[in-house]
């Protein structure tokens, strides 16, 4: 497979993908855990808060070699 040039215009929106991502997955979490506080079954939420937020510690961690 080719090696293609990472520009510096696709470095920017990479860089911005990752923030949207990242931001969005941060945002769930904090979805994840108001509901839990409501719910009467708070375990499964809190999980997926956790997952939320693992997931936007480790998109910070990708670059475009890794896709």
């Amino acid at each position: 497979m080719a090696e293609t040039e990472i520009t510096p215009e696709f470095q920017r929106g990479w860089d911005a993908a990752l923030v949207a991502a990242c931001q969005w997955h941060e945002n769930q979490a904090k979805k994840a855990l108001v509901q839990s506080r409501r719910s009467r079954f708070p375990k499964n939420l809190e999980r997926e808060s956790e997952v939320h937020t693992k997931a936007a510690e480790m998109i910070v961690t990708l670059s475009p070699d890794d896709v």
